[in-house]
């Protein structure tokens, strides 16, 4: 039985060891002066769940496909698949990345292509998540204060106490109804702030396939990476 891959990386936040099975592969983040040594007793106790979470992973690959970020690759946007077309120019100081019918096409100066492309999709994510969001408060007439865009592993929004809304631009990635529930869980954040029984009410009140949504995004998260 060959052993399984992973990667181990330390963290001053974790007060125990744990593993993360994503599209990257297997991380074992441990605190700070935890022994190595028990790194891999760990991940042979764990060898059955991680094993079935890749194949689950890769059969969500299979279905939908993830990135392909490289000349003459694929991404996909908000349900369309867009062909990346990758001119360098190195004498160029700035990259261009424009978006034509299918085709998102990106001259390269001194920046990385992923770079590049993932500063492209968080522009469009500020542009997408602003008008959505805008109209779900507007519905739900409620408010928020401030909206940012980040780029966490483990999180695709969230809603502070005080109204301040931020969304995973890799939301991008993924069919435009999987944004829109995401809009809408956030939006009932606003009025409900826990998960309470109220709250899932109050959501399929505006979105009553969210359990679809919710379930999609469990099964393909993984693949909504650059």
């Amino acid at each position: 039985m060959s052993a399984i891959p992973y990667r181990i990386r330390r963290s001053p936040r974790a007060r125990r060891a744990r593993i993360l099975v994503d599209g990257e592969g297997v991380e074992v983040v441990v605190p700070r002066r935890f022994p190595l040594r028990e790194v891999e007793p760990l991940v042979r106790d764990k060898r059955g769940w991680i094993e079935r979470t890749l194949r689950r992973i890769e059969a969500a690959r299979e279905e939908f496909p993830p990135p392909r970020l490289e000349p003459g690759g694929e991404l996909p946007y908000l349900g369309e698949r867009l062909a990346l077309d990758v001119r360098a120019e190195p004498a160029r100081r700035l990259c261009r990345v424009t978006r034509r019918d299918g085709t998102l096409q990106v001259v390269l100066g001194g920046e990385a292509l992923r770079d590049a492309v993932e500063s492209w999709y968080r522009r469009q994510a500020r542009r997408e998540i602003g008008v959505r969001l805008d109209a779900a408060t507007a519905r739900a007439g409620t408010g928020y204060t401030t909206l940012s865009i980040r780029g966490q592993r483990t999180r695709w929004a969230s809603c502070s106490s005080n109204g301040a809304m931020s969304f995973n631009y890799c939301l991008l990635l993924a069919p435009a109804e999987i944004l829109d529930y995401v809009v809408e869980h956030e939006v009932a954040h606003l009025e409900v702030r826990d998960h309470s029984p109220r709250f899932w009410a109050l959501l399929a009140s505006r979105c009553p396939r969210w359990r679809e949504r919710e379930d999609w995004l469990r099964r393909h998260g993984q693949a909504l990476r650059l």
